[in-house]
């Protein structure tokens, strides 16, 4: 899941999407224990099957990215029109972006497209295929035999983009402190939620019932087919692991390979409810560890010199914040949109470190360009306020979600107690599912045996994001998929991070369609050092992972 700075009350300061099975006992009233995986004759299996037959006619007009899109040549740009309801696939369409990066090698080196989702929900791929252009290291073998392909899903971006709320109030800070301090606080973010998830409805409510996982994922088969590939090879990160578990249920026989790094836990009774709970307990455990490594580079960060003076130092900036927003535009909530890419991407510690060391020696410029929104960046704040809808569009769409406020209030208090860092930011992210205004759906049963090639999964043990659990059940689900295992690492995305014993098998896997006789245990990368501090955002931790050594 991909963090970004929240615009309803407090800043949930993540698109929360995975949780640690087992580890919190909240009781769901969800699952029912019985299947209901699509029927081959269904009408929306009929319905993707003819606008797959369409598109694979139609192919990609393929062109020049518009200027304002930001890629440059040789990357191309397209179109692919999909059903907005696949169970009416002559009814109305909308365009799903996609861009290309050709492959670098031979006629014979080639083996198709290699489409990517980085997450969210609401995350845009489009930037997958600048890891050829841009050649970067980790990505030059796998290159050479397939084009590197970027969408935008629908509703995000390009791709007959949603709305909830207008952006530039939705990045407007500071918001109020997501730990409530009384019933009045509560009751004042309770009232966002509930006007965020009607302003979904006034402004994108045609395709808020269209906006699920299953239709992207049936999406994503149009797309395979109007690139002319008979098979899918699939690269899905975070959210992008329960797309390719849907589709791998949907459509089995379909695949030729298939990566899920850092993985969404697919049960039902997860989806999505859950999965915040359990997430918050993770986000705890990974936070700890930042601190930890905080304090053990005391000498040069000067926050303190143990993990509980290092908290006692973030609590005491909290409440500064509080008190008098740093700028004018850093509150509590803001502090947390930066401060939780730590806990998300090794490739952050020393970054954040570095801000906060330079405030408390009396800077706070870092400081507020790290945290504050850039009011005059209207366009990234447009694309802001997408990503959220979108998130909250298809969570809130793919499964049904707790009405009772007393189930929230009760489940969330507990938790905070001993999972403080993200536990009511991320209740109040999620908190316009409890008055969606559209039918909910229910969640898919994802599995599959029969048909499905060995899929590859990669998940670090420590992630925050997606936690490990979540990769064994859908080890358990997807017949014949092999478990690569990157021990006592935390890193969210890692097949984008240096580490020999990952990349070479990623290599071996998209090249050759070896998994591996056996699930495989890795070595972590190499634990950052410090570092000066400098404008760059989370954002850029992709690109800082691939250039990170590794631990043998």
């Amino acid at each position: 899941m991909n963090r970004r700075k929240a615009g309803i009350g407090a800043a949930g300061a993540v698109a929360a999407a995975a949780l640690i099975a087992g580890v919190i006992t909240v009781p769901s009233a969800l699952a029912d224990g019985t299947s209901d995986r699509p029927e081959p004759g269904g009408s929306e299996a009929r319905g993707v099957k003819a606008a797959a037959a369409r598109a694979a006619e139609a192919g990609i007009d393929w062109k020049d990215c518009p200027e304002d899109w930001g890629f440059e040549k040789p990357i191309e740009c397209g179109f692919v029109t999909v059903p907005v309801d696949y169970a009416k696939p002559g009814g109305r369409t909308i365009k799903i972006a996609v861009d290309r990066a050709r492959s670098t090698g031979g006629k014979d080196d080639r083996q198709g497209s290699l489409i990517y989702n980085p997450g969210g929900p609401g995350g845009s791929g489009m930037a997958f295929p600048a890891r050829i252009t841009g050649k970067n290291p980790l990505w030059t073998k796998t290159a050479r035999a397939y084009d590197f392909v970027g969408f935008d899903p629908r509703g995000v971006g390009h791709s007959a983009p949603i709305s909830c709320m207008d952006p530039q109030e939705f990045v407007k800070a500071p918001k109020q402190d997501p730990v409530p301090d009384d019933e009045a606080d509560k009751a004042a973010q309770r009232k966002l939620a509930r006007e965020y998830a009607e302003g979904c409805e006034e402004r994108s409510g045609a395709l808020l019932p269209h906006m699920t996982t299953p239709n992207t994922a049936r999406d994503l088969d149009v797309i395979r087919a109007a690139l002319g590939d008979k098979k899918l090879n699939f690269l899905g990160v975070s959210y992008g692991t329960y797309i390719g578990a849907v589709y791998s249920t949907l459509f089995p026989t379909h695949v030729r390979r298939m990566i899920v790094d850092s993985v969404v836990n697919p049960s039902r009774d997860q989806i999505w409810y859950q999965n915040n709970l359990d997430q918050d307990v993770a986000f705890q455990m990974r936070w700890e560890d930042w601190t930890k490594w905080v304090a053990k580079h005391d000498e040069a960060y000067g926050i303190g010199d143990t993990p509980a003076k290092v908290d006692k130092q973030w609590e005491k900036l909290r409440a500064t914040a509080k008190k008098r927003p740093i700028g004018g535009v850093v509150g509590p909530a803001e502090l947390l949109g930066f401060f939780t890419g730590a806990p998300y991407y090794d490739q952050m510690w020393a970054e954040v470190a570095a801000v906060w060391s330079a405030y408390l020696k009396g800077d706070e410029k870092a400081l507020i360009d790290a945290a504050a929104p850039d009011m005059s960046d209207t366009a990234g704040n447009k694309d802001s306020e997408n990503g959220n809808a979108v998130y909250t569009a298809v969570e809130c769409t793919d499964a049904k979600w707790p009405t009772s406020w007393r189930k929230w209030d009760r489940d969330n208090t507990r938790l905070h107690e001993q999972y403080p860092f993200l536990t009511w930011s991320n209740a109040w992210m999620n908190l316009p599912c409890a008055t969606w205004p559209v039918k909910q759906q229910r969640a898919l049963e994802v599995g599959a045996d029969e048909g499905l090639p060995p899929v590859l999964i990669m998940q670090a043990t420590r992630d925050a994001a997606t936690p490990y659990a979540g990769a064994v059940e859908l080890h358990k689900r997807l017949g014949g998929s092999r478990l690569i295992t990157e021990r006592d690492a935390g890193s969210h995305g890692i097949t984008n991070v240096k580490n020999p014993c990952l990349n070479k098998r990623v290599d071996a896997y998209l090249l050759d369609g070896e998994a591996g006789a056996k699930d495989a245990t890795c070595g972590p990368h190499a634990t950052p050092v410090p570092e000066k501090p400098t404008a760059r955002s989370a954002a850029d931790a992709e690109t800082k992972a691939a250039q990170l050594p590794a631990v043998p």
